[in-house]
């Protein structure tokens, strides 16, 4: 693969207590060196950093990369794709394909579509229970054997309490988590979005936060009996991050994750936006199909109590839910649309807005993209450390740009944040050494430079 040299960019690693400007050596696809003032390497191909963010290779979680069944919303191909542009080195899919992932030749024919198509690492996750029917466990150590990390059944939440009791119990002795979407059908039935003043205001029948809050309580207590390991997926409630924060001190094996829009949009978006009120006419926006998503978009208080979680640790890490629909299934009534927001490419513009609002340190949303997730699934990932798999994201924190969801590289197109100015974008992603996006639209390059240097000559790309 050769040598790559990443300098003079401010490189933030918080598993070295890294912050600070330096230099970077790539050989032969992992980390060779990382200080500052490196000496430049023999026929290295140089890529100057200077004004921006060098850090590990963001992971993420949980995302939905449709394969197979529905390629038409997505492909593993352009969802890696889309992956790389947003910063992400290695994504976590989730099982709800079709057939869904509840054997071992499903999971592995997801991880041949992704050795074959996708360019970066793709980590599949295992479906709880049978067909995600929430009745029989699937067969997780089958599962676990052909290289899921995690079970879940998202998007169907496993409501009978006594099949949840024994996945834990059984997935604790594989050492892997159960991964919940938690939320009480009974009371979610027929709901499309947040309950509150704008569900009022738009005669839409809403879900309330109890819905999550109840079921997060009840797998706590699964955890807490059975000793498993619990992950909380996509928290959107205030009630879920302090149940989530009385576990950790409790010492129970509790993990917790929040999205980009759950941490930054509110439902009001639902209406297009913020402003329009209680009262008065309705913006022409309004009804807005891609603010739908499972569970909703939530009130101010709710997305205010995501960010501090996020901030003190009670939420561990961020994860996209990326969920891409095509386009029929957001043309339609609200009632009707699909639920999921396209966010791989947006993640990181939508919470740099945390940053440059002052309520999250830049190296503290490092962390929880990177250092934490990588903990979570216990691999050598997030890190910079010499001899790690050189898995680097490199993006601007000032760089202004406006969505536009017809250059995306996934195939879902939807996101209520079209039009919108977003300030921080990804300019590099390497994985495994080799640049799989180069922040390139075009001849235009965004705030940045990327040359090759062989033997002091050096030839600057347009």
């Amino acid at each position: 693969m050769g040598r790559i040299f990443i300098t003079g960019g401010r490189i933030v690693d918080p598993s070295l207590g890294m912050d600070g400007v330096g230099d970077l050596v790539i050989q032969d696809g992992r980390i060779e060196a990382v200080e500052r003032g490196v000496a430049l390497p023999d026929g290295a191909q140089v890529i100057d950093a200077s004004g921006m963010v060098v850090c590990p290779g963001f992971i993420d979680l949980h995302c939905h990369l449709r394969e197979p069944g529905f390629e038409y919303k997505e492909t593993i191909a352009t969802g890696t794709a889309a992956a790389a542009r947003g910063g992400f080195t290695t994504v976590c899919a989730m099982p709800n394909t079709n057939p869904v992932m509840d054997t071992r030749a499903a999971v592995e024919f997801v991880l041949e579509r992704a050795r074959v198509g996708g360019v970066v690492r793709v980590l599949p996750i295992g479906a709880v229970t049978k067909g995600s029917g929430g009745a029989e466990l699937a067969e997780m150590a089958e599962l676990a054997d052909a290289g899921v990390v995690g079970f879940s059944d998202d998007g169907h939440p496993v409501a009978d309490a006594n099949v949840m009791r024994q996945a834990l119990a059984y997935a604790s002795g594989l050492g892997l988590p159960i991964i919940n979407h938690c939320e009480v059908s009974e009371l979610s039935a027929g709901g499309v979005m947040n309950e509150g003043w704008v569900s009022n205001r738009l005669g839409l029948r809403g879900i309330p936060a109890a819905a999550e809050e109840i079921m997060v309580a009840r797998d706590i207590a699964l955890a807490e009996t059975t000793g498993g390991r619990l992950h909380i997926a996509h928290a959107s409630a205030a009630a879920t991050v302090e149940l989530a924060r009385r576990a950790k001190d409790r010492g129970l094996d509790v993990t917790c994750e929040a999205t980009p829009h759950h941490l930054t949009l509110t439902d009001e978006a639902v209406m297009g936006g913020p402003g329009a009120g209680p009262f008065g006419p309705l913006p022409e926006a309004a009804y807005d199909t891609n603010a739908k998503v499972a569970p909703p978009l939530r009130a101010r208080e709710d997305v205010a109590a995501m960010a501090a979680g996020l901030r003190d640790g009670a939420v561990d890490f961020v994860a996209t839910d990326h969920a891409p629909h095509g386009r029929t299934e957001k043309l339609c009534t609200f009632d009707e649309a699909a639920n999921g927001i396209s966010v791989l490419e947006t993640a990181l513009g939508s919470l740099m807005s945390l940053v440059h609002a002052g309520g999250l340190p830049l190296p503290t949303l490092v962390e929880r993209l990177t250092t934490a997730p990588a903990r979570f699934l216990g691999m050598e990932l997030g890190a910079l450390r010499p001899g790690s798999p050189a898995d680097v994201t490199i993006f601007d924190p000032e760089a202004e740009w406006v969505v536009d969801p017809a250059a995306f590289a996934s195939k879902g197109k939807n996101t209520p944040l079209a039009g919108t100015t977003l300030k921080g974008r990804v300019t590099a992603t390497l994985f495994g050494g080799e640049i799989v996006y180069d922040g390139m639209t075009g001849a235009e390059r965004l705030q940045g430079k990327i040359r090759t240097e062989y033997a002091g000559l050096v030839g600057e790309l347009p």
